[in-house]
């Protein structure tokens, strides 16, 4: 399956220099925040495919007007051909402002998640707004990752993490992947297009009383 990851800046060849065949090929798109409501409705029309997305930390404008045709996946799982996809947005609190969280509160987020997950049976792809931290994320408060996200990672062992948040070109030489135990962390600033295997069918699994 082939997955379509975007996040903080428009790609001006999906957009003002659009032509069909860039979107040849792609299964999913994935938006992984700051990106405008305008940009992920054209995708969407365009794609004929679906457009998941999480909340950047600049996206406060989404809670009452969301981009028409794409599903929100924050504090969700959503599957898709035998995918299973999470999502949990936001940045670390540094201002006053939406779709910011200490990482107590991303904690509790991750803790309400989890039975989600259960549920399906697992997670393939988890989809972020900040990276995972000393992951690809950067020093100054703005740009921390959290720690929060290492309990999904150690728990489920994801084969991939896509976030946005931290800009390429803040630093020069920055890498765009890293691993971190079984899971790649691709930061999906402007594009990239990534192949996933194709997951095995899966039967969803009642959970036991004490985690409904």
């Amino acid at each position: 399956m082939r997955l379509l990851a975007l996040a903080d800046e428009e790609a001006p060849a999906l957009w003002d220099y659009f032509t069909p065949e860039k979107l040849q090929g792609i299964d999913l798109i994935v938006a992984c925040g700051d990106l405008c409501a305008e940009y992920i409705e054209f995708l969407v029309t365009m794609a004929r495919v679906p457009l998941v997305y999480v909340h950047g930390n600049h996206d406060g404008a989404f809670d009452t007007a969301p981009p028409g045709g794409a599903e929100c996946l924050d504090d969700t799982v959503f599957v898709y051909k035998g995918l299973r996809i999470a999502g949990l947005g936001g940045s670390c609190r540094y201002r006053q402002g939406p779709w910011q969280f200490t990482e107590a509160e991303m904690k509790k987020r991750v803790r309400r998640l989890r039975p989600k997950i259960d549920r399906v049976g697992g997670l393939d792809v988890l989809v972020t707004h900040a990276p995972p931290h000393g992951c690809g994320d950067l020093s100054d408060a703005a740009h921390r990752g959290f720690t929060a996200f290492d309990e999904l990672l150690d728990a489920y062992h994801p084969p991939l993490l896509l976030h946005g948040h931290i800009h390429l070109r803040y630093v020069p030489g920055l890498e765009r992947e890293h691993l971190r135990g079984a899971t790649r962390v691709i930061n999906a600033c402007e594009r990239v297009t990534v192949d996933v295997p194709d997951p095995p069918p899966f039967t969803p699994r009642p959970l036991p009383f004490w985690r409904r």
